[in-house]
């Protein structure tokens, strides 16, 4: 092995800087950002969808459950307006059945429907 003495100037070497080199890196780097950014975005849309999903899924079943119910209530409120369930209560009350002779029957005369045909008065128009 030849070695070199320790007062011997050694020339520094000098490189010449590759810009050719350094640009396709830093395209590469950009376009590896842009494609790293695509992935993000379509994975937060996907993710999204899903959420969106759920909470239409959970709006259904809110929806079946509201219609049930309201079902259910229109039934009570039948059952409840029934003849035979408003006597009793109307008794309890101190209500009475109706006699024939409360029940008076008025003879009006019928009244004539007015369908206004045309307009008699209209509005005047802006004269040029």
């Amino acid at each position: 092995m030849k070695r070199l003495p320790p007062d011997h100037a050694n020339s520094r070497i000098h490189r010449e800087h590759d810009f050719s080199a350094l640009s396709r890196l830093a395209l590469l780097l950009f376009l590896g950002l842009v494609l790293t950014g695509g992935f993000l975005f379509a994975a937060r849309l996907h993710f999204a969808a899903i959420d969106y999903g759920y909470k239409s899924e959970e709006l259904r079943r809110e929806q079946q459950r509201l219609l049930a119910e309201q079902k259910q209530l229109l039934l009570a409120k039948e059952e409840a307006s029934a003849p035979a369930a408003l006597e009793p209560a109307a008794r309890q009350l101190g209500l009475q059945p109706i006699a024939p002779g409360q029940v008076a029957v008025r003879n009006e005369a019928p009244r004539p429907e007015v369908h206004p045909a045309a307009i008699i008065n209209p509005a005047p128009t802006l004269r040029r």
